[in-house]
C-alpha cells in the first residue's frame, strides 16, 4: 500500500515518536483508579503485552496526580487526563507524566493556563488538546452547532492559546461518537494545521459495534493519511483496544510483521470444520511477528486457487484435505488427520 500519510510535526511522548514520519501508535486508557497502583500497573502490563504504545490515566485528585510517580515503571509513556483543575496538572507534570492531557478553556483563566504552560515547558513534555461534541468552546458551539467546523474552530482555538504561551508540542483530537461527524472534522483539521493528531471515536459503545464504529470512522482517516496516534474505545476491557487497533492497522496495510490468515466464509459445499481450524490457526499465531499470509479455504475446488498468494493454505473435502504452498499442492491427507499435518507444515515456517 502506498504511504500517503501526511507529515505532521513530531513530538516525544517518553520513549516514543508521535507525528512526522513514525507508524501510527495505539493507546489505551487505563479504567482503575489511578491511585490504586498495584491494580493500575496490572492492568498496564496486560495492556503493553497485548501491544499498546501509550496509556493514558484519569487525574481526579492528589492521590491520582502522585501516583504517576509509581506507574513509570510500568515500561509505557503515561499521559495524564486532567480536567477543571491546573494544580492538578501541574502536579501531575511534576510526577512525571510524560504526555499531559488538558483543555486550556476549562482549567481557569489566563494565569492558570500560564502556569501550566511554564511546567509543560520546564518538564520539556507534549500535551494534548482535545475536542469533542462534549466539550466545543461556547462561542463556536454558538456560531456552528455541533459540527465539524465547531470541533475544530474549538480545537485550534485552545491550542493557540498554548501556543501564545510557548507551547508548540502540541497534539489534538476532535472527537464525536458519529462515525462521519468524526470523519469530517478530522478531514477538516488536517487541512486546517500540521499539528499531530490523535484519532477515535469517542463513547463508541460495547465491544461489537465500537469496533464497527471505529472502523469505519479510523480506517477511512488512516486510508486518507490521517492520524498519527490513535484509539478503538470500548465500553469495557482495555486489553481488546488494542487487538482491535492492530487488526485495523493490518488490515488496510499500515502494519505488514504479522501473519494474516485468511478463510473463506464457507457454503453448502463445505463438508469439513473449516470453522474450528481457522480459529485455532488464528490463535497460533496472533502474537507471531512475521510477514506471512495463511489460508483455511473450504473445498478442494477452488481453495488452491484462490489462495495462490498464500505461503501455505489448507483445504478441504468430506475425506480428505490438501495442503499447499503458494497455490500448489504438496500434501494431500486424511480428513481426520489433516488438523496435525496441517500445524506441522506451519509451525515449521513460524520457526524457519
Amino acid at each position: 500500500m502506498e504511504n500517503t500519510a501526511k507529515i505532521t510535526r513530531q513530538v516525544t511522548c517518553g520513549n516514543i515518536k508521535i507525528g512526522g514520519a513514525s507508524r501510527v501508535k495505539i493507546q489505551s486508557m487505563c479504567t482503575t483508579r489511578t491511585a490504586d497502583t498495584e491494580a493500575t500497573l496490572k492492568q498496564i502490563a496486560a495492556l503493553k503485552d497485548a501491544g499498546c504504545d501509550i496509556i493514558r490515566v484519569s487525574v481526579l485528585d492528589e492521590a491520582d496526580a502522585a501516583a504517576i510517580a509509581k506507574l513509570k515503571c510500568g515500561g509505557l509513556p503515561v499521559v495524564a487526563d486532567i480536567h477543571f483543575s491546573y494544580k492538578l496538572a501541574v502536579k501531575a507534570i511534576e510526577s512525571g507524566c510524560d504526555k499531559v492531557r488538558i483543555n486550556p478553556g476549562n482549567i481557569g483563566g489566563e494565569r492558570e493556563i500560564a502556569i501550566v504552560a511554564d511546567c509543560i515547558k520546564a518538564h520539556k513534555i507534549p500535551v494534548r488538546v482535545g475536542a469533542n461534541t462534549g466539550s466545543i468552546e461556547k462561542q463556536f458551539a454558538e456560531k456552528y452547532g455541533r459540527s465539524r467546523e465547531a470541533l475544530v474552530e474549538s480545537a485550534l482555538y485552545n491550542a493557540a492559546i498554548l501556543e501564545r504561551h510557548g507551547v508548540s508540542d502540541i497534539v489534538i483530537s476532535v472527537k464525536a461518537s458519529d462515525v462521519r461527524l468524526t470523519v469530517g472534522a478530522y478531514r477538516l483539521l488536517s487541512k486546517r494545521c500540521d499539528y499531530p493528531l490523535h484519532i477515535g471515536v469517542t463513547e463508541a459503545g460495547t465491544e461489537q459495534m465500537a469496533i464497527v464504529k471505529s472502523s469505519a470512522a479510523l480506517g477511512a482517516l488512516l486510508i486518507d493519511g490521517i492520524g498519527d496516534t490513535m484509539r478503538i474505545s470500548i465500553t469495557g476491557d482495555p486489553v481488546k483496544e488494542i487487538y482491535a487497533a492492530k487488526r485495523l492497522l493490518r488490515a488496510i496495510g499500515l502494519d505488514k510483521n504479522f501473519v494474516d490468515v485468511i478463510s473463506c466464509p464457507t457454503c453448502g459445499r463445505t463438508q469439513w470444520d473449516v470453522v474450528g481450524l481457522a480459529e485455532k490457526v488464528s490463535a497460533r499465531v496472533e502474537k507471531v511477528g512475521k510477514p506471512l499470509k495463511v489460508a483455511v479455504m473450504g473445498c478442494v475446488v477452488n481453495g488452491p486457487g484462490e489462495a495462490r498468494d498464500c505461503d501455505i493454505g489448507i483445504a478441504g473435502s468430506k475425506d480428505y484435505c490438501v495442503i499447499f504452498r503458494r497455490g500448489e499442492i504438496i500434501r494431500k491427507v486424511d480428513a481426520a488427520d489433516a488438523e496435525s499435518a496441517f500445524f506441522a507444515e506451519l509451525e515449521g515456517l513460524l520457526n524457519d
